[in-house]
């Protein structure tokens, strides 16, 4: 054993403790495996047979034994200190790790009382695990104690720093898999302690477990040398100690030693906070544990070495229930860790081994920051309507949509300061995106060094900013699944970058909300700006407006995606999402100076239902339109009632219909989302037979498919992006993909052949029109006045 330059104090605890510590890991040892394995005969109170073992071997026993190592220790020292303590699991399918340690602590049996504390109960824990109508072999919502989802890698380190933010007593032991450690997300993940408040944030205690290999390949930390091991977390800014070994008694004592001086470090630094608030970024601890492999488990199979290798990885012993060898080294292996010592005559834990374990909330698998809705509290939000752009005429331009935002958001913060459960999350894009007006009251939460020239820079703050659209999401997902509330603002174009995490926690969201001892969790809450539809000078690269249809992939019961037309429906929107629980919303919303459509108590109708049409725009009431003019999005609103302007001035007679929708999800129907629209309701918008010229946001092709089964579904001819346009003009960009005004009367003309006559010298207008606006554009660099100086008609 080679520990790293920081000398590791040797324990004092006594050999009879560390021995009970010991057997107690025996116990969770055997617990996991049996999961893996068996489906009775769970205490081998006969000799195992063939017929006690699953039909399928599903499971992974490599990290294990390491992570049942760790929750042991973990254990002692909440009892020691009285920590507030929750543990993540970051390596893959660590599952029969924490379910068998959240059942010797009691925790399991207490939300699931079928699974007993004795040899009946035994049998049903291995018999549900990796079973059909069972729990996955991963650390899921299911097991007691979790709000990190294990079946994906890399965000474990990005969850426990959203966990502690604002939770000063909070500790998250955090261990991480070093397959886990070469992903990207949690390379950047390990500078998340130069935002991390000693005073007011918790603590993060990362646990590097090299067992030295993934599924088949050794991982790159197991293979370079501890000085290499040292400079890098030392570079990193942690204060790194290192234990190694294989003798369990040896390793024990080395990480109970250790443990107690990393607690009193943890404390000595929240002290020393507490007493002089402006120190500087301390260098918290984190441990490196280096174990085989499968730890404890088979030497070899077939011949061939499995402890220590990539082989102890899943299921070691493959075919025990076939295999006469097999069976008896799978039953030679079960009783290497003793049950008869460790379990009573009813197969429950022995009350020596049982008060290792801490009791009630202290308790790993009962901490109420792992289910995070018990811990939560509403926001105390201000009345978004006295933030409304005052409306004098349809149309007038306004500030920017987010930038009317930025002063409801500054509040939202002002009014939940003295709370401290909100945050503001984004990849050094809260300015660009326009949400100035927080910084009037906050700053950037910043622990680095600052020069004179830097701006809203402090050691406390509101605002979370780093150029990791990983980070940013994986911080408010922790802040959020551990009960606090956040708005996470990005570019739209690059929000792509988080569609892994993004999937990860709707299924977290889904399958929680169908566990009734969870509570609702505060939703999260993504605000996308800086869209497609204005590429005055990025271009094409951020151009990208497709994660509303990655979104609608996810169970219906938890995505909402919006598309506010203008400032007053976006207050509107953002007050209903901040008050949601567990939903994802992502919001889609300009920064530019718009047009404004709407006056406040018209915002609030049009957004409570969500879809409607805007009788002002439309000449139709009282017949039947002749076409739907429909539009989502802010810019596609703009050019609808552009092109609208036109075909009521030059074809009067034409009834139009203008339908607005902000809630995407209102066009689906309602057997297929909670929001989605009755057939009777879409047909009495839509019509059944009448073409629908619609001008969307995103993708074309995303409206067909939530419409596919309305009955006019064949008249909906859909505008939308089409992955033209680079730097260019605002209006280009609508013109590059068929989205611009003129192109969308043609569109109009060419779905009524009863405008035949009338239709010939219109569309030529419109046709001479793009020509004009082509030679204008490449003369001048700016969009014709035409374009430019458009209101809408105060005639209409």
């Amino acid at each position: 054993m080679q520990p790293l330059n920081e000398k590791i104090v040797e324990t004092d605890l006594s050999q009879d403790l560390l021995l009970k510590m010991n057997a107690y890991w025996r116990a969770a040892n055997y617990l996991s495996v049996g999961q893996i394995y068996l489906h009775d005969n769970p205490l081998l109170r006969e000799p195992l047979k063939p017929e006690h073992i699953k039909k399928m071997l599903l499971g992974h026993w490599g990290t294990t034994p390491g992570q049942n190592f760790i929750y042991v220790h973990l254990n002692r020292v909440i009892k020691k200190y009285d920590l507030n303590m929750i543990y993540i699991s970051g390596p893959g399918h660590g599952g029969p790790a924490l379910v068998g340690n959240t059942y010797l602590e009691g925790t399991y049996s207490e939300i699931y009382p079928e699974i007993t504390q004795n040899e009946e109960g035994l049998k049903k824990l291995f018999t549900q695990f990796s079973f059909p109508g069972g729990i996955p072999s991963h650390v899921s919502p299911e097991c007691p104690g979790s709000m990190h989802e294990g079946g994906e890698l890399g965000y474990s380190l990005s969850h426990a720093f959203g966990a502690v933010f604002d939770n000063p007593d909070l500790i998250v032991a955090c261990v991480i898999g070093d397959g886990e450690a070469e992903t990207g997300p949690l390379a950047t993940a390990w500078h998340s302690n130069k935002f991390l408040n000693p005073l007011t944030d918790g603590v993060v205690l990362p646990v590097l477990h090299l067992n030295g290999y993934k599924i088949a390949n050794p991982t790159l930390f197991a293979r370079i040398g501890n000085d290499e091991l040292e400079e890098l977390f030392k570079g990193y800014g942690w204060k790194p100690y290192l234990i190694e070994g294989e003798k369990p008694m040896e390793v024990h004592a080395k990480m109970a030693g250790l443990l107690d001086q990393v607690i009193k470090e943890i404390q000595l630094i929240k002290t020393t906070a507490r007493e002089n608030p402006d120190i500087s970024r301390p260098r918290w601890p984190m441990i490196i544990l280096k174990t085989p492999k499968g730890w404890t488990g088979p030497k070899t199979v077939n011949g061939l070495p499995v402890e220590g290798t990539f082989r102890a990885h899943q299921v070691p012993i493959t075919d025990p229930a076939t295999n006469d060898r097999h069976l008896k080294q799978l039953e030679e292996w079960l009783k290497s860790y003793k049950p008869e010592e460790l379990f009573d005559n009813n197969g429950k834990l022995l009350p020596e081994l049982q008060e290792l374990a801490p009791v009630g909330e202290r308790r790993m698998g009962a901490n109420p920051h792992a289910n995070g809705g018990a811990v939560s509290y509403d926001l105390i939000l201000p009345e978004f309507s006295e933030y409304a752009l005052e409306l004098k005429n349809r149309g007038q331009v306004g500030p920017g949509d987010t930038f009317v935002l930025g002063s409801f958001i500054k509040d939202v913060i002002q009014l939940n300061s003295t709370q401290k459960n909100f945050r503001l999350f984004g990849p050094d894009e809260t300015l660009s995106n326009k949400l100035n007006a927080v910084f009037e009251v906050t700053n950037r939460q910043w622990e680095g060094a600052t020069i004179a020239t830097d701006e809203f820079l402090k050691k406390q703050g509101r605002v979370m900013e780093v150029l990791s659209e990983h980070q940013c999401e994986g911080w408010l997902e922790g802040y959020t699944l551990t009960g606090r509330h956040g708005l996470f603002n990005c570019y739209e174009a690059f929000i792509h970058i988080i569609d892994s995490m993004f999937n990860q926690h709707a299924k977290w969201l889904k399958v929680t909300a169908e566990l009734d001892w969870r509570k609702k969790l505060p939703s999260l809450n993504i605000l996308l700006a800086s869209h497609v539809w204005r590429q005055d000078h990025n271009g094409f690269t951020h151009q990208d407006p497709g994660f509303i249809d990655h979104v609608v992939n996810k169970k219906a019961s938890v995505v909402r995606v919006y598309l506010p037309p203008d400032a007053n429906c976006l207050l509107s929107v953002m007050s209903h999402c901040l008050q949601s629980r567990h939903y994802v919303n992502v919001v889609v919303a300009g920064k530019h100076p718009s047009p404004q459509w709407l006056n406040m108590d018209e915002a609030i109708v049009h957004c409570t239902k969500g879809i409607g049409i805007w009788k002002w725009a439309s000449n139709d009431e009282g017949t039947e339109p002749d076409v739907v003019m429909a539009c989502a999005g802010d810019v596609p609103t703009l050019e609808t009632l552009a092109a609208v302007s036109i075909l009521r001035e030059r074809l009067p007679g034409l009834k139009i219909r203008v339908i607005n929708i902000v809630d995407l999800m209102r066009l689906q129907p309602e057997s297929e989302h909670p929001h989605g629209l009755s057939d009777q309701d879409f047909d009495a918008l839509f019509t059944k037979s009448k073409p629908v010229i619609f001008a969307f946001h995103a993708y074309p092709w995303l409206i067909h498919r939530l419409t596919y089964r309305r009955t006019n579904h064949h008249n909906i001819h859909v505008r939308g992006y089409k992955e033209e346009g680079t730097i260019t003009t605002p209006f280009d960009m609508t013109v590059l993909n068929q989205l611009d005004r003129f192109d969308l009367v043609q569109d109009v003309l060419n779905r009524l052949p009863q405008l035949s006559d009338k239709a010939a010298y219109l569309k030529e207008e419109m046709k001479d029109k793009l020509i004009a606006h082509r030679r204008y554009i490449t003369t001048y660099g700016i969009d014709m006045p035409e374009v430019r100086d458009w209101t809408w008609p105060r005639s209409y």
